[in-house]
C-alpha cells in the first residue's frame, strides 16, 4: 500500500523553506487551503482555529476534521491555537480567512499590539456589523491602513488546492514590498501568483461573483442550459464593471482572471457553494431551507443585500443583482423572475 503523502512531503519539496512569521485565522475550507499553500514555502505556519475540538483533531489526525479532510499536514509545520492574540503577537503576516459574518466577533477579541502587521483578507463577503468590505472595516475599526493590507482573489477553489491542481491567485496590495513578501510565501509548483494594486476592485469583484454564481445556480436548478448561462455570465461581467467603476475608479481590465476568471469558476464549478445554494433554490427549496441544508457559508446571500442597496443609492442599472435580491430577500418566485430577466439580457 502506498504511503499517503503529507503536505511537507511533496513530490517537489522546497529545499530552503523560509523563516517567515505568518498565520492564518479561520478553520473552514479556504483557510485550510491557504495553510496548505503556505506550508509549501514556510517552515512554520501559525493557525488559529475556532475551537479546541478542531485544534485537538488536527493535532491527533494531522488534518482538518471538517473540511478538506484529504489534505494531511506534517504537524512540525504547524503551530495551532484558538487564541487570536497568540497568533497575531507571533506573526508579521496575518491571513484572515473566516466567513465574513464571523470576522467582527473574531477580531473584537484582538487586544494585542498589531501595529505594523500585514493583514491579508481572503474573505469574499460583506461585514454585516458595518455593512462594508473588509478593507474598509480594518481601516475604520482598527486603524489598519491600506499600506498594511492585502486582498487575495481567485480563481482558486479550495478543493482543487487540496488536490494540488494548478491554481491562480491575484494578490492586491498598494505596496510593492508587501506584494513581494506575499508572492514569496504563496507562489509554488501548483499556485501561480499575480500582483495587482486594485485592492478595492479585487475585493468587490470577489463579492459580486458570489451573487452572480447564486444566479447561475438558480438558472441550472430551473432547467436553463449552457447557452443561457453563457449569456447570463457575459451580462454579469458587464454589471460587475459598472459597479466597480461606480464604487472605485481605477485602471483595471475586468477580463483578467481575478475578475472574469473568478466569476467563471464560481458560476460554473460544482465546487461553488454559491452556485449550489442557487441550484437548490431553482429546484424549489425555500431560501431558508436551502441555506440550512448547506454545511458551508454561501457569502453571496449576505452580500446581495448590501450590494443591491449600494447600487440603488448610486442609481445603477443592474438587472441581475436586482433579480437575485428579489428572490433572496423579497420572496419573489425564482421561475417568474428569471423569465422576466431573460428579456433584459443580451
Amino acid at each position: 500500500m502506498t504511503k499517503k503523502k503529507t503536505i511537507s512531503e511533496s513530490s517537489n519539496p522546497k529545499k530552503n523553506k523560509k523563516e517567515v512569521s505568518v498565520g492564518v485565522v479561520g478553520s473552514g475550507s479556504f483557510a485550510t487551503a491557504i495553510v496548505k499553500m503556505l506550508v509549501e514555502n514556510c517552515k512554520l505556519v501559525h493557525w488559529c482555529v475556532r475551537s479546541e475540538f478542531v485544534k485537538g483533531a488536527i493535532e491527533l489526525r494531522g488534518h482538518n476534521p471538517n473540511y478538506l479532510t484529504a489534505a494531511t499536514f506534517n504537524l512540525k509545520n504547524l503551530k495551532l491555537t484558538t487564541d487570536i492574540n497568540e497568533l497575531v503577537s507571533a506573526c508579521d503576516i496575518v491571513v484572515l480567512a473566516t466567513p465574513s459574518i464571523y470576522l467582527s466577533d473574531t477580531l473584537d477579541k484582538m487586544n494585542c499590539d498589531y501595529k505594523d502587521k500585514i493583514f491579508v483578507s481572503a474573505i469574499k463577503g460583506i461585514i454585516p456589523k458595518v455593512n462594508d468590505v473588509v478593507a474598509h472595516y480594518l481601516r475604520d475599526e482598527f486603524k489598519i491602513g491600506f499600506r498594511n493590507q492585502a486582498v487575495i482573489a481567485g480563481p482558486c477553489h479550495a478543493e482543487e488546492v487540496a488536490m494540488e491542481r494548478l491554481s491562480y491567485l491575484t494578490i492586491a496590495t498598494v505596496e510593492d514590498e508587501v506584494s513581494e513578501k506575499l508572492f514569496n510565501i504563496f507562489n509554488s509548483d501548483f499556485i501561480k501568483v499575480h500582483s495587482s494594486k486594485d485592492v478595492l476592485g479585487n475585493e468587490y469583484s470577489a463579492i459580486l461573483k458570489n451573487i452572480f454564481a447564486i444566479g447561475a445556480g438558480i438558472a441550472s436548478g430551473l432547467g436553463y442550459g449552457d447557452n443561457f448561462t453563457a449569456v447570463f455570465v457575459s451580462n454579469a461581467i458587464r454589471e460587475m464593471e459598472i459597479f466597480l467603476e461606480a464604487i472605485y475608479e481605477a485602471p483595471r481590465d475586468v477580463n483578467e482572471s481575478a475578475y472574469l476568471g473568478d466569476l467563471l469558476v464560481t458560476a460554473y464549478s460544482l465546487f461553488s457553494r454559491n452556485r449550489s445554494l442557487g441550484n437548490l433554490i431553482g429546484k424549489g427549496y425555500t431560501v431558508k431551507s436551502a441555506i440550512q441544508s448547506m454545511n458551508m457559508v454561501a457569502e453571496g446571500y449576505y452580500a446581495a443585500d448590501s450590494i443591491y442597496k449600494t447600487a440603488k443609492q448610486k442609481n445603477l442599472k443592474l438587472p441581475i443583482v436586482d433579480t437575485i435580491y428579489g428572490i433572496l430577500y423579497e420572496g419573489k418566485n425564482a421561475e417568474k423572475q428569471f423569465k422576466k430577466l431573460t428579456a433584459k439580457l443580451n
